[in-house]
């Protein structure tokens, strides 16, 4: 009998490849959608061959009809509280209210279990729905990518191509920080969504690579020697980033604001993953940090 798999935030890029990697593994794949989605991003979902559903996403009794008969609910919803903490309630809520025994929350982001709270806005929404759904019955499990590794395109300090430069900080050139590929999570979310045993926490990452490694891979990428360089200290970092919230109010209704951006920078320079999860699912293959870094780099 074939997995009903519900997915929230389908029309995202992360939540369009869950729904692909779903069906091409045989799940029945049902998206939430509101009213006002782009009939286009529909479109494209229906094309995949996921039953769009239009949904009141006010409503927790509409939820709840259109999680009927599902064996998880997944969320790859992304904003800021009233996203992440009170329309991921609803979803919730609608999931119980409906029997649906799993449910895997939008935690896609590095593990912040082990961070300070008050360090990453954005992890601290995180929490509170995380608080919220392990006090409910439903069986839950998190998937912690660390970064996304789009974002060593976008010359962020760490790697800059503009100025080719690689960056750091503190004494953690050799610091190992996680990155995964939008594939690759999307893979993997499938298989965690599939699987009825999986655990509350899982860790990933396609390649873990210091700035160090990095400057490697670029050289024999290119054969060019980026500038690697101290960016200051982590605690010099933290009051920066403080002053740079502070400097922008404006920000706190950003989802992507640029001391958020700091904030996450700050957060992968102070927690590792160290149980990898890649061995779990057998048939799954990750990325290396030299074959993405070939994908890109000219």
């Amino acid at each position: 009998m074939k997995k009903a798999i519900l997915v929230a935030g389908a029309t995202g890029n992360l939540g369009r490849k869950i729904c692909r990697e779903l069906i091409k593994r045989g799940a029945d794949v049902s998206a939430l959608v509101r009213a006002s989605t782009d009939p286009e991003k529909i479109e494209n979902l229906t094309k995949m061959g996921v039953k769009v559903m239009e949904v009141d996403l006010n409503s927790i009794d509409e939820i709840a009809k259109a999680c009927a008969g599902m064996h998880c609910v997944v969320s790859a919803l992304a904003g800021l509280g009233d996203v992440i903490v009170a329309t991921q309630k609803r979803i919730l809520d609608g999931a119980l209210q409906a029997g649906v025994p799993r449910f895997i929350p939008s935690d896609f982001c590095t593990d912040y279990n082990d961070l300070v709270p008050g360090e990453n806005r954005n992890f601290d929404l995180r929490r509170e729905f995380k608080a919220y759904l392990d006090s409910t019955s439903i069986r839950a499990s998190s998937v912690f990518n660390g970064a996304f590794a789009d974002i060593l395109k976008y010359n962020t300090p760490v790697l800059n191509l503009k100025d080719k430069s690689i960056g750091y900080w503190g004494d953690k050139a050799d610091w190992k920080l996680d990155f995964t590929t939008m594939d690759d999570t999307a893979a993997f979310t499938a298989e965690v969504a599939l699987e009825d045993t999986a655990p509350r926490d899982l860790q990933i990452a396609s390649f873990q690579v210091s700035p160090n490694d990095l400057w490697a891979d670029v050289k024999e990428a290119t054969g060019q020697e980026f500038r690697i360089h101290q960016l200051g200290s982590l605690e010099d970092f933290a009051q920066y980033i403080k002053k740079q919230r502070a400097d922008h109010p404006a920000g706190e209704n950003e989802l992507y604001a640029k001391w958020q951006q700091s904030q996450y920078m700050y957060s992968m320079f102070s927690t590792q993953h160290h149980q990898l999860a890649n061995e779990r699912y057998k048939n799954l293959t990750w990325t290396t940090d030299l074959a993405y870094i070939k994908s890109f780099v000219n």
